[in-house]
């Protein structure tokens, strides 16, 4: 047999193996090019506290990092100012009425069967866990690993519940924990050479805002502004008058600021070891101390409890704006910056003294308003800036397209991705917002609402206890101090408002809003 006649007989099945090989190699890589995913997401955490955002209250190197590396979104906000429901739209990409997670209540929790975007990652071959504050009073489902606080969590030497349903006390601070632990796990999916997927759930900067010891005192050197809205009247607001969410009256000098607190037989802190009771001992005396000085006078004791719980509050974001640079600085050193999609957001803003109120909640700017930054150096220029108006909805959908993962079709959020290619369909972007609240009389007595926000005005439309309409023009009015709602020059543009309010509740099926706005529509007329 002739060499020709060999090496043609070998010659078919050879290349059959280097095109079967060259196509392995091909789907490898085209699996290898799946973006790798990583969340934070705090609680609480205000826009006025981050120095990206233009904040002077204090600086947040980690997460400035993510502005300068990737995209701010400036105008971002939350479908509903409330813990639990934000973390159900985070996962599901819609509101709460379609999620069935309306509010934070006794008894309402989350099913976990539905669809979800770590199901919808992980069929497409991601490693998927959730590390941290989960609060959706189920176990997760969908997720690979997930190591969870239960409830809301403790600052100080926390419990987590593992896969096991176990539930273990882990040593530290629980910023800092729950970033170990998220570091454990990510360098486990290095080794592993999958597209990742990892929620960190942070629990600062919760309620009641108890810094890392190396953070104690961090700020007792600056007397922060009062902000201008401190001493509002409430003139016009029905709701805002009732609400139980005031610095002066609602905020606790024991719970809250730690005044007389009792170190040793506290429930919140019976966890705390020896070193580090005595040093919360140390530091909150002085507190009480300086708090003596000021509790015979009113006023000055107002503003008293604004200065500390600013000082808690943000020095509790310094020890997790820390914990994210460690996660950086890891993804940085492991050489997958380049290859990680990186999103901090909050579940909701937060009110810093605005109005005298802390909390959320309220359709109003301060609650609303969500930080939302996102870094993927091979998709978004650095420093780039997104002005449109944007919702915590739209991440899920944006995440899967990002990786190449279709968007079920009852996704109500939509993808961002537009947004900062600068597109031709950015054109088509949404011009207003849809709120929905629920959740009264419990615990801070805010009456439930039901409103649009577009780039210049704000209609809010309060039901339960009593009805009221709130409009606001957020040109001439972006601290919502003055309700025009009544004035006859407004009549046109609150009853185009109105029906398109009404428009919107239709488009996302919110049945009990249609309602609710017809029914106070007809009695409008």
């Amino acid at each position: 047999m002739s060499n020709f006649v060999i090496q043609h007989r070998y010659a078919m099945p050879f290349r059959k193996l280097i095109v079967g090989c060259v196509l392995l190699a091909a789907t490898a890589q085209a699996q290898q090019k799946r973006p790798n995913i990583v969340v934070i997401f705090s609680d609480d955490h205000a826009q006025q506290s981050i120095s990206a955002y233009g904040s002077k209250l204090m600086q947040t190197p980690a997460i400035d990092r993510l502005a300068k590396e990737g995209a701010l979104f400036s105008n971002s906000f939350v479908t509903n100012s409330i813990c639990a429901p934000s973390r159900a739209v985070l996962l599901t990409g819609k509101y709460g009425h379609k999620s069935g997670l309306i509010d934070n209540s006794a008894g309402r929790r989350f099913d976990g069967s539905q669809q979800q975007i770590q199901k919808l990652l992980a069929a497409q071959g991601y490693q998927t866990a959730w590390i941290g504050k989960w609060h959706l009073q189920t176990l997760p489902q969908g997720f690979q690993h997930w190591h969870i606080l239960p409830d809301q969590g403790h600052y100080y030497n926390p419990d987590f519940i593992n896969m096991n349903n176990d539930t273990l006390r882990h040593e530290g601070y629980v910023s800092t924990v729950i970033t170990d632990f998220s570091l454990d796990w990510l360098r486990q999916q290095t080794a592993a050479d999958k597209p990742f997927f990892l929620v960190i759930g942070h629990k600062a900067t919760h309620r009641t805002w108890i810094p890392d010891l190396q953070e104690f005192g961090a700020y007792d050197s600056v007397q922060f502004d009062l902000p201008a809205t401190f001493y509002d009247g409430y003139t016009g607001r029905r709701a805002a008058q009732e609400q139980d969410m005031s610095i002066k009256q609602t905020m606790l000098l024991d719970y809250d600021l730690k005044v007389n607190a009792d170190f040793d037989k506290g429930w919140m802190y019976r966890r705390l070891n020896e070193p580090q009771r005595q040093q919360l001992k140390k530091y909150y005396s002085g507190v009480t101390a300086s708090y003596e000085k000021v509790k015979a006078d009113s006023n000055k004791l107002t503003e008293w409890k604004y200065q500390r719980y600013l000082k808690d509050y943000l020095a509790t974001a310094k020890s997790m704006d820390r914990n994210i640079g460690r996660v950086l600085n890891y993804l940085d050193s492991a050489g997958l910056s380049n290859e990680t999609i990186v999103v901090y957001a909050s579940d909701q803003g937060f009110y810093l003294g605005e109005h005298g109120w802390f909390d959320k909640r309220f359709m109003y700017e301060e609650s609303m308003r969500t930080p939302l930054l996102m870094r993927y150096p091979k998709h978004i220029q650095p420093g780039t800036q997104v002005p449109q108006l944007v919702m915590n909805m739209d991440l899920a959908p944006t995440l899967l397209q990002l990786a190449g993962v279709p968007v079920p079709a009852d996704i109500q959020g939509k993808s961002m991705v537009p947004l900062w290619q600068k597109k031709s369909d950015t054109n088509t972007w949404r011009s207003s917002l849809y709120y929905h609240y629920y959740e009264y009389p419990e615990p801070h007595r805010v009456a439930p609402h039901i409103g649009i926000r577009t780039a210049q005005y704000k209609l809010i439309f309060f039901y339960g206890p009593f009805e009221q309409w709130e409009l606001y023009d957020l040109g001439s009015d972006p601290s919502e101090m003055k309700n025009i709602a009544q004035l006859p020059a407004m009549a046109t543009v609150k009853a185009s408002l109105q029906q398109a309010l009404l428009q919107l509740a239709r488009d996302y099926e919110d049945k009990e809003a249609v309602q609710l706005l017809q029914k106070a529509l007809v009695t409008t007329k």
